[in-house]
């Protein structure tokens, strides 16, 4: 069993320097944390600011929790919603128009539970492209999930998920394939292509 008197954090593993570290932390709990929900740039600027890689369009609230934000990108237009924590021991990446809802967990870190000391250890997350992360879902660490999927509300991922399907449960598992709806006025709708002589 784990001896927590001989544990330490490996040089170099939080990726900052220890004051730039604390820094953040003033910052995120005043500046970000206080300010009005509809501040997105604001709350972007200071991300950039402390290294986060920021898309265009972000909108991330006041209440999210980043470790450290030098680990963390977003791409164009990705929402991470009200209590999210985004637990950047590694680095955690947001595909563009990507959404993680209120009350998710990014989880990149772990221990060693076989380790004397209980060793920490860091795995990056990558979240793809036009994903759905609804209400108090856990990500694990190392985890990829590809793009356009979607995992239920308060399941947990363990494993890696493939694109394009919906997924719930805790471990999460595959419901279904994720299809992407046409209507009438879509040029691929079956009755526009009927009607073109293109079946």
């Amino acid at each position: 069993m784990q001896d927590l008197s001989g544990f330490s954090v490996p040089k170099g593993f939080r990726g900052g320097h220890p004051i730039k570290v604390q820094l953040w932390w003033a910052v995120q709990a005043t500046l970000f944390a206080w300010s009005p929900q509809v501040l997105y740039r604001w709350r972007a600027f200071l991300l950039r600011l402390f290294g986060a890689r920021i898309g265009k369009g972000v909108v991330i609230r006041p209440s999210v929790k980043i470790t450290y934000p030098w680990k963390l990108t977003l791409g164009d237009y990705a929402w991470v919603g009200d209590d999210a924590v985004l637990y950047t021991l590694g680095d955690i990446t947001i595909g563009a128009n990507s959404v993680v809802s209120q009350k998710c967990y990014l989880c990149t870190g772990s221990h060693d539970y076989m380790s004397d000391h209980f060793d920490i250890n860091a795995t990056p997350i990558v979240i793809g492209e036009k994903c759905w992360l609804a209400t108090d879902v856990f990500v694990a660490p190392g985890v990829t999930i590809g793009d356009g999927t979607v995992v239920g509300a308060r399941s947990s991922v363990f494993k890696p998920l493939p694109a394009n399907v919906i997924c719930r449960g805790n471990p999460a598992h595959i419901v279904r394939e994720r299809v992407a709806q046409t209507t009438p006025l879509d040029p691929l709708h079956p009755e526009r292509k009927k009607a073109a002589g293109m079946n």
